[in-house]
């Protein structure tokens, strides 16, 4: 039997992280009929920071790496295209598959689509309503040029049909006749199967001495956040207030480069109260195993991470969100979540609030765990 080809776009961690569902529902179910090439941008690549991913969620190591590395949005983007159409060229795949918003999802789009490759974006519809998020820029592009569309939440179905996708279009499908689902998260799939081996297989917990459900962790990320004094201010001022007065561990996993930005851009003696915290400890980025373990054991998380965001909703863990948006509507709406932004009161009172709140509420929003496998299907059944 000749094999379906699918060629999946990869640029970031959390992009190795999507694509290990994928993979794995492959390897398990569809190994005979789905052939899967892996292209790794490089966008955000690091040997020791990459390597890990793959060696950990068992992901097959990429097919092609294009070592873009960083640069302006148009440098970055511009050299992805050509090297990914390179590639498109090279190995005719019956469609290119794409996961969620970076410049990486945006030049797959652009490639494939202008020489007639279908796209398959997962992630599909979820939207901030705020175009100065070059994300945001990207997963509207990306959609628009779609064959399949599978969206994780009811809320992004109901954007695409707001831009005017159809919920009812007949195959065959191409880019000017889309079909949208609303088949579950592949994040979703993916804790539900590493949920179980996190904890055996990391030792996060006690290297750093943490107890269940008597520590916050945080994760600061954005550029917005970390590369402008005043928020990184704002945000620190509140977790060494909460720490202090609380007397609460943090556990902050700091990309290095976030790191060095601290001295530089938050005030001495605010830099000092965080470096001698007893309460506050920042780390080296954690492998995705050690995150479920710290995400599954923490009292409460605080993010301006989208996958954070979600990933805390999975553990059942109330998230303080440090944007001044989400695209994941529906955790704030459930009361799961609360919108803080970089405002130290909105913050404190976010904390307090969960602290004395016992009866949130989680309801089944991302699937069963079965999205990948459903993806799977339909990519075989209607890319044509």
């Amino acid at each position: 039997m000749k094999h379906f080809k699918i060629l999946t776009i990869i640029g970031a961690r959390p992009q190795i992280i999507k694509a290990a569902a994928l993979s794995r529902a492959i390897k398990r179910k569809f190994a005979d009929r789905i052939k899967e090439v892996i292209v790794h941008t490089g966008q955000h690549y690091d040997e020791n920071m990459s390597q890990v991913f793959f060696d950990e969620l068992a992901i097959p190591h990429p097919n092609y790496n294009l070592n873009v590395g960083s640069g302006s949005h148009g440098k970055q983007t511009a050299t992805m295209i050509e090297g990914i159409e390179e590639i498109l060229l090279k190995e005719k795949p019956n469609a290119i598959v794409l996961y969620g918003d970076t410049n990486s999802t945006l030049a797959g789009a652009i490639a494939a689509s202008k020489i007639s490759i279908p796209v398959v974006h997962i992630e599909a519809g979820l939207r901030s309503f705020n175009k100065s998020m070059p994300e945001e820029i990207n997963r509207i592009l990306c959609d628009h040029v779609s064959t399949l569309l599978f969206t994780p939440t009811k809320a992004g179905f109901n954007n695409l049909l707001k831009e005017g996708f159809k919920e009812n279009n007949q195959a065959p499908f191409s880019i000017d006749n889309p079909k949208i689902y609303h088949c579950g998260d592949v994040m979703y799939d993916n804790s539900l199967y590493f949920s179980a081996i996190a904890e055996e297989k990391t030792s996060i917990l006690k290297t750093h001495n943490l107890q269940k459900g008597e520590f916050v962790l945080a994760t600061i990320h954005r550029n917005n956040n970390t590369d402008e004094p005043i928020r990184l201010t704002t945000l620190f001022n509140a977790i060494n207030k909460i720490a202090t007065e609380n007397k609460i561990r943090f556990i902050i996993p700091l990309h290095p480069r976030t790191a060095k930005l601290l001295p530089k851009n938050l005030s001495s003696q605010l830099y000092t109260a965080i470096k001698t915290s007893k309460y506050i400890n920042i780390i080296e980025p954690v492998s995705f195993l050690e995150m479920i373990a710290l995400e599954k054991n923490a009292k409460l998380i605080m993010t301006d991470s989208g996958g954070v965001q979600k990933e805390a909703f999975f553990f059942q863990k109330p998230c303080i969100i440090l944007r001044s948006e989400t695209e994941w509507v529906e955790l704030v709406n459930c009361g799961s979540a609360k919108i803080a932004d970089a405002d130290e009161t909105k913050i404190v009172d976010a904390y307090n609030y969960f602290s004395k709140t016992t009866a949130l509420q989680f309801p089944g929003l991302f699937g069963e765990g079965t999205a990948a496998e459903f993806i799977c299907e339909k990519i075989l059944k209607y890319i044509v």
